[in-house]
C-alpha cells in the first residue's frame, strides 16, 4: 500500500480530485490517502496560514502528493501555495507533457512536447523590494549555476530514459546576458555529456513564434522558471487547453503531482469540470512510483474516451458531467486489464 498526501483544493478541486482518486482505485493500485482539506484560503481561516505545517510534514513523510487546484489571490493576500510548496520542498523540476488527444479541435494534430521548467529560482525567487520614496518596485531574477545544472541534467537524463530524441534550451541570453546567459552556457556544457541527444537552443520570443507555427518539430524543451511558466501554458493551448494537460513537481526525494489549471470557482459545484488534467497527473504519479502498467492503462483509457467522443465535458465539445466522464474512463480501464502486460 502506498501512502500519498492528498490536497483536494478549492473551487472545482474537490470534484476533479475525487475523479482522479476513483481512477487510481480502478487500476487496482492500493493507496491510503492522507487528506488535507484546509489549504489556501481555508488554511488561513483555520490555521492562520495557507499551508499548515502538518501538510508539509505529511508530504515529507510520504514523499508523494496529489494536489487539486488552489485559488491564489491576485495582487494581494497570501503567496501562491504552488510556489510555496515548490520552494519549501525543493521541487526543482516542473514536468509538463503536452500531447494531442483525439476529438479536440486544434490547428495541430501531431504535438507531443515535454517541457522541463526550473521550478525554484529565476524571477519567481520571491526576492522583491519597494522604494516608497522613489516609487520603484524591484524583482530579482536569481539564476544559479547549481540550479541550472540540476534541471538541465534531469532533462537530458529523462530524454535518454524515455527514448526521446531532442532537447531545446530556451533563454534570453541576447539581452539577459548574465542570468539566462549562465543557463545557456551550462546547457551547452552539459550537452557534451549526452551525445545521443540532439541539442539546440532558441531565444524565448522566437521560441514562442516557432511553437505556434510548427510545434510538431519540437520534442523536449528545458528552460528557466518564468519562461517555462509561459511556454508550458502556450503548449497546453496547442493541444486543447489547461484542462487536458498534466503536471508534476519533482525533487530528489519528494514529488507533488497537480493539474496545471486554476480552481475555476465560477463552475464549482456544477459537475461540468473536466477531470482529465488531474487524472493524467495521477497517471504520472503512478509511473513515477513504478506502477507502469496502471499508468499506461489510464492513458489508454483516457485516449479511448476522447476517441469515442461520447462522454466528454463541455469544455472539449461534449455534454457529459464530470462524474459521467469519470465513469467512462473507469469503464475503459476495466475493459483493458491485460493490454499492457509485458
Amino acid at each position: 500500500m502506498y501512502s500519498i498526501t492528498l490536497i483536494p483544493g478549492d473551487g472545482i478541486g474537490p470534484e476533479v480530485t475525487d475523479s482522479a482518486c476513483r481512477i487510481i482505485e480502478a487500476t487496482g493500485v492500493n493507496v491510503r490517502w492522507d487528506r488535507f482539506e484546509h489549504v489556501g484560503h481555508a488554511g488561513v481561516q483555520k490555521y492562520g496560514q495557507p499551508v499548515p505545517d502538518e501538510l508539509i510534514q505529511s508530504i515529507q513523510t510520504n514523499g508523494l502528493c496529489l494536489k487539486g487546484p488552489v485559488t491564489t489571490p491576485i495582487g494581494k493576500g497570501f503567496r501562491s501555495v504552488n510556489v510555496f510548496l515548490r520552494q519549501k520542498l525543493d521541487l526543482f523540476v516542473n514536468l509538463r507533457p503536452c500531447k494531442c488527444l483525439p476529438n479536440i479541435t486544434t490547428p495541430f494534430k501531431d504535438v507531443d512536447i515535454v517541457i522541463f521548467r526550473e521550478n525554484t529560482e529565476g524571477l519567481y525567487s520571491g526576492i522583491e523590494s519597494y522604494d516608497e520614496r522613489l516609487e520603484i518596485a524591484d524583482s530579482i531574477a536569481r539564476i544559479t549555476r547549481k540550479g541550472s545544472r540540476r534541471i538541465l541534467d534531469y532533462a537530458f537524463k529523462w530524454v535518454i530514459a524515455n527514448r526521446r530524441k531532442s532537447l531545446t534550451a530556451v533563454h534570453k541570453a541576447n539581452v539577459l546576458k548574465l542570468s539566462t546567459g549562465l543557463f545557456l552556457n551550462e546547457a551547452k556544457i552539459i550537452s557534451r555529456d549526452f551525445p545521443d541527444v540532439w541539442f539546440n537552443h532558441f531565444i524565448v520570443d522566437n521560441m514562442a513564434m516557432q511553437l505556434v507555427l510548427k510545434p510538431e518539430v519540437f520534442d523536449c524543451i528545458v528552460t528557466t522558471n518564468l519562461f517555462g511558466d509561459i511556454l508550458s501554458d502556450l503548449c497546453a493551448g496547442l493541444v486543447g487547453g489547461l484542462g487536458v494537460v498534466p503536471g508534476a513537481n519533482l525533487g530528489d526525494r519528494l514529488a507533488v503531482f497537480e493539474a496545471v489549471h486554476g480552481s475555476a470557482p465560477d463552475i464549482a459545484g456544477t459537475s461540468t469540470a473536466n477531470p482529465t488534467a488531474l487524472i493524467r497527473s495521477a497517471s504520472l504519479l503512478l509511473h513515477h512510483i513504478g506502477e507502469i502498467q496502471a499508468s499506461k492503462q489510464i492513458e489508454w483509457a483516457v485516449h479511448q474516451v476522447y476517441e469515442e467522443g461520447e462522454s466528454l465535458t463541455p469544455d472539449v465539445g461534449g455534454n457529459a458531467s464530470t462524474e459521467q466522464m469519470t465513469d467512462q474512463i473507469v469503464h475503459m480501464i476495466h475493459q483493458a486489464p491485460t493490454v499492457f502486460r509485458d
